[in-house]
């Protein structure tokens, strides 16, 4: 058998040695061999394949660039002067056959080393080892074109010179530069041949060495931007640097950020004003050090010398590259060390030079090389993925929004052209799932390089001091159920990805791209919520859930997400009960039933929902069921929707006095001065997680920062502008004065006035001795932000951490804090505020014999659509028991229109249990007439 005569002969190629004694081998001989070499051992069939992809590579340049001898005689060498003009596709095809004819190969003339790159991809071997099987190879030419680089290029057919020695050291550690870039460009342009230049493209980008290696600052520049930084330190400004040496640098470099992110959040505390955002933002700025050296602005400069030379010499081996270097070593370094990744030296430059190309959001760019980006990034470890993250975070927020709209022009081709089937969802293909892990690292730099809420969450004290001066008299449901358990301190979730850039979510005040950009429309509609929901709560890992990553999600794809976890939830309370029933011999209770009077309706539910939570917690998660004493009906929905407008008209009712409102905004605010106990607002928080849990909208008129509150985020200095307006406005006015006279001017002490709901003036020390404290420029913004957290936070914590506590009882096992910010979660509760009766009408069914085509039917639009708002509201208020749209907008809501009787004059009757409106054709002729 002559396998291993072959290796060494195909080694000695390799090195660039004569090839001649391998084209003398008969047919017959090759088969035997290719026979034999199905049943190597696999590693030994990896290293054929290897090699045979090489040399296809070394007949290909040899077509195209020769091997530099003036004298060859070598009819299928460039440098011969005997190989007709080829374009680049004919040359990858003529350098297949060569290969498998075993043709002679020349020697490069003044190469140093393989001129080949070292690492081929496992496509390629897999593309030379079709070929030289017995089928002849015919179907593997077009994937060796793709990899072997020169795709759709036409060049002419001159001997080039060898490369120059800076092309030559590619794969050493010093990489590419801009210099040797420009340098080859200018060869390429002086000589109108751009074979050179996709040579070294190919090189580079192809090899992750030298691309780890590429764009490297110098040590002085490194040196320089640390002392700026962090402080004075000295790196050495050799050239043969040692593994641990490098390591320890990085290290050091990674404290110095720790350190660098310390001061710029204490600086970001600090300041709120225009200039502070800039010293903020010029800091986001300069933690571009976490790129390990890397000098972006080099890679910048470079891809714009790059991009000025035409396009088509050079975009499809860029692309090809791309694809090659994704697809081979780095894919299974991650899948196979993933963990270990992190630790070899500027690695994540790959990933920041590939991100700054100005490609990115190019359609071939999109369809071709995204989807393995996205696969590479998605597998990267989540510390590099929060470098990767605060890269973006140094973006404009223009080209950061274009690279999200390129995901999700990714995501819609991929739905557009991929057939799914029972057992292949959505959440099986690769390119949506990873374009959304890639998503979610936009979220966060969105976010990161914006304008932060201060303080950060993470440096909220989580302190129960309060639970100090609460006893059990003053909140029975403090501690319910025996467990000692406090509803009203549980902590926000976190993300890993957060954790590790060290901010949440709920951090966010104006980020880089408004978070609801990062809705995606179309995905929300194709999702099976239901499927993904198992996957969801499954939590293996195993498969993917898109919500996990809520972000991407329209807030109505999450509720309905919501409503299949609450009523899992119900059936589970329902079956427990059941069982006790048969098991134990206990009375059956599967509803969670209130009966209550009208007349006396806010007392009859108080004291229900009290005995309810004291006694057991657990029947607050069975579904609700209402009854009004003396009147007949089951309630299947509609009912209840009667009973939560009801109570919450009582709540907010000024004799209450629980709730204060502001006529400027017209929203309620807890009465910090009122003679409720703190069991009434337990239970009024109880109402408003029943109505989530049972999917019901209120008509309630909360601040925006009560959701926030809700979400364990305090209210902060901005968070006023919606609370009360004109107070707002005089402190900004007191924050945007310079004058050295602002005691005077203002006459402000820490020392704040306020009136309870009685009219009584009461006054408030922001701090000890606050009279005696003129508010100054030096002092003013810790006076906003003491006078902020006294009305939003400290004067009303008691009312307010008893209104949690009952809201956190019902929701507690809930999905809710997970899927939903603040603002969506407003949205969840109040509806949506946008009446297209357009979409209602296209949703809305018939039955009994109407039609959309029918007369009356279209009479009775035609009245709608002329309806005032207020009208329009009424509508749905007499039609489904609520005036509020829910959330996802009217297109959500499924009205019914059934005819009763066609000689009848009686009035519409409606049925809001199930949305249904029976219509009678005398009275719709009367009305249209």
């Amino acid at each position: 058998m002559s396998s291993p005569q072959d290796t060494s002969e195909a080694v000695g190629a390799e090195e660039g040695t004569s090839q001649d004694s391998m084209g003398h081998e008969g047919e017959e001989g090759r088969n035997t061999e290719e026979g034999n070499a199905m049943n190597w051992p696999p590693q030994q069939q990896g290293d054929m394949k290897r090699v045979a992809a090489q040399l296809i590579e070394k007949y290909y340049f040899q077509l195209t660039d020769g091997c530099g001898n003036p004298n060859c005689n070598n009819p299928d060498c460039a440098s011969s002067g005997k190989v007709g003009q080829l374009t680049s596709n004919e040359a990858a095809g003529k350098a297949l056959q060569l290969f498998a004819s075993r043709a002679r190969l020349c020697e490069v003339v003044g190469a140093k080393g393989p001129r080949a790159r070292q690492s081929v991809s496992c496509d390629v071997a897999d593309s030379a080892q079709a070929h030289t099987s017995a089928t002849g190879g015919a179907d593997s030419s077009s994937s060796v074109v793709q990899d072997v680089n020169m795709a759709g290029v036409s060049t002419p057919n001159t001997s080039l010179p060898p490369l120059s020695p800076q092309v030559e050291r590619l794969n050493s550690p010093a990489g590419l530069t801009e210099d040797t870039l420009t340098l080859t460009i200018n060869e390429c342009r002086s000589s109108n041949n751009y074979a050179k230049l996709r040579r070294l493209l190919w090189e580079v980008f192809s090899n992750e060495i030298a691309l780890r290696h590429s764009f490297l600052q110098r040590s002085d520049s490194v040196e320089r931007r640390n002392e700026t930084i962090v402080r004075s330190k000295s790196i050495d400004n050799t050239t043969t640097q040692s593994k641990e040496e490098l390591r320890a640098q990085e290290g050091d470099l990674d404290k110095d950020l720790d350190c660098a992110e310390d001061i710029s959040a204490d600086e970001g505390a600090a300041s709120s004003d225009k200039n502070g955002k800039v010293e903020e933002r010029n800091n986001i700025k300069q933690k571009g050090l976490v790129t390990h050296f890397l000098d972006i602005s080099e890679v910048r400069r470079s891809y714009a010398h790059l991009f000025e030379c035409p396009e088509s010499e050079f975009g499809s081996t860029l692309m090809n590259a791309i694809v090659q270097l994704l697809s081979d070593s780095l894919s299974i370094q991650l899948r196979v060390r993933r963990d270990a990744f992190s630790a070899i030296p500027n690695n994540i430059n790959i990933f920041i030079i590939l991100l700054e190309s100005p490609s990115l959001n190019t359609t071939d760019f999109i369809e071709g090389v995204m989807p393995k980006m996205c696969r590479t990034i998605g597998q990267l470890p989540e510390k590099d993925q929060a470098l990767l993250s605060k890269h973006l975070a140094t973006w404009e927020a223009s080209r950061l929004h274009r690279l999200l709209e390129s995901l999700h022009q990714l995501i819609t081709i991929k739905l557009l052209t991929t057939e799914f089937t029972r057992d292949f969802t959505i959440n099986d293909e690769d390119s949506i799932t990873s374009a959304t892990q890639v998503m979610k690292l936009l979220f966060y730099a969105s976010i990161y390089g914006g304008e932060l809420d201060t303080p950060l969450l993470k440096d909220i004290p989580s302190s129960d001091s309060f639970l100090e001066n609460v006893s059990q008299n003053d909140d029975p449901f403090l501690g319910v159920n025996g467990a000692g358990k406090d509803w009203a301190t549980r902590p926000p979730s976190k993300d890993s990805l957060g954790s590790e850039l060290r901010i949440h979510v709920l951090d966010a005040r104006t980020p880089l791209i408004p978070l609801s950009e990062f809705y995606d429309d179309f995905l929300s509609d194709q999702l099976e919520m239901d499927r993904d929901f198992a996957y969801y709560k499954a939590g293996s890992g195993d498969k993917f859930s898109f919500l996990n990553f809520p972000f991407i999600l329209t807030p109505a794809t999450k509720a309905l997400g919501l409503y299949y976890d609450n009523r899992i939830r119900m059936y589970s309370e329902r079956r427990i009960s059941i069982y006790q029933q048969v098991m134990e011999g206990m009375p059956t209770n599967p509803y969670l039933k209130l009966r209550v009077r009208r007349d006396h309706i806010i007392d009859d539910a108080l004291v229900d929902l009290e005995m309810v939570a004291l006694e057991n917690p657990g029947d607050l998660k069975k579904q609700m069921m209402v009854e009004f004493e003396g009147e007949q009906g089951i309630d299947e929905g509609g009912v209840s929707k009667e009973f939560f407008q009801l109570i919450v008209e009582q709540i907010f009712n000024p004799d209450y006095a629980m709730f204060c409102l502001n006529s400027e905004t017209q929203t309620f605010w807890f009465n910090p001065n009122c003679f409720e106990s703190d069991a009434q607002f337990t239970l009024v928080g109880i109402v408003l997680g029943l109505a989530i849990y049972n999917n019901v909208i209120l008509d309630v008129h909360f601040p925006p920062v009560m959701y926030k509150k809700l979400c364990s985020k305090p209210g902060s200095f901005h968070d006023l502008r919606d609370w009360n307006t004109t107070l707002y406005r005089s402190l900004v006015e007191l924050l945007e004065y310079e004058g050295d006279d602002m005691e005077e001017v203002f006459m402000q002490t820490f020392r704040v006035g306020y009136q309870d709901v009685f009219g009584t003036s009461l006054t408030h020390d922001l701090k000890l001795d606050g009279d005696n404290i003129l508010v100054n420029q030096s002092n003013k913004r810790e006076f906003v932000e003491h006078y902020s957290d006294f009305l939003l936070n400290k004067m009303v914590e008691r009312q307010f951490r008893a209104f949690r506590r009952g809201f956190n009882m019902v929701t507690d096992d809930s999905p809710l804090s997970n899927l939903f910010r603040p603002e969506e979660l407003e949205l969840l509760i109040c509806g949506s505020q946008h009446y297209d009766f357009m979409e209602l009408m296209k949703n809305t069914e018939y039955e009994g014999g109407y039609s959309s085509e029918t007369p009356i039917i279209q009479a009775f639009w035609e009245l709608v659509h002329d309806m005032s708002t207020e009208d329009k509201k009424k509508l749905l208020q007499f039609t489904t028991g609520s005036a509020r749209v829910p959330v996802g907008g009217l297109a959500r809501l499924k009205l019914i229109i059934v005819r009763h009787s066609p000689d009848c004059d009686r009035l519409p009757t409606a049925h809001t249990c199930f949305n249904g409106l029976e219509c009678f054709d005398l009275w719709m002729l009367e009305r249209r007439s």
